[in-house]
């Protein structure tokens, strides 16, 4: 999973970019593509994510905080607590409808899901696995 560490982020427009660890071009990341419960990245902090290749550029998908900056504690970003067993079980109970209605009819087809589809799915499975790990 590539890294880097967040160059900018101006949390009234909703998105910034990324400066990559391997030296390739900064990736635009978009507020949707934060972690539940987080709002806005901080100068500095260390973020894992995946990258999808847009019309734009490449776009990060899916950021994983990895460390928060050793700025202040304005700076500091909270992740959100791990979800209760009964909060996991009701996730996975709607996520599993959502993979029936979502993915399975394109898959049975022959085919795969639209990629905004499934982005937004990959995203969601990684959350809960975060959760579960």
């Amino acid at each position: 999973m590539p890294s880097g560490r967040v160059k900018w982020f101006d949390a009234e427009k909703g998105f910034g970019f990324v400066s990559r660890d391997d030296g390739g071009k900064d990736v635009f990341v978009h507020r949707d593509a934060l972690p539940e419960g987080v709002e806005e990245l901080a100068k500095g902090q260390k973020v894992e994510y995946s990258i999808i290749d847009t019309r734009r550029g490449v776009q990060a998908m899916g950021v994983h905080l990895v460390a928060t900056p050793q700025a202040g504690p304005a700076a500091a970003v909270a992740e959100k607590p791990k979800r209760s067993p009964e909060e996991l079980n009701s996730l996975l109970q709607d996520m599993i409808g959502v993979l029936e209605q979502q993915v399975m009819p394109p898959l049975s087809r022959g085919k795969r899901p639209d990629r905004k589809t499934g982005a937004k799915i990959a995203e969601m499975l990684r959350a809960v696995a975060d959760d579960l790990g």
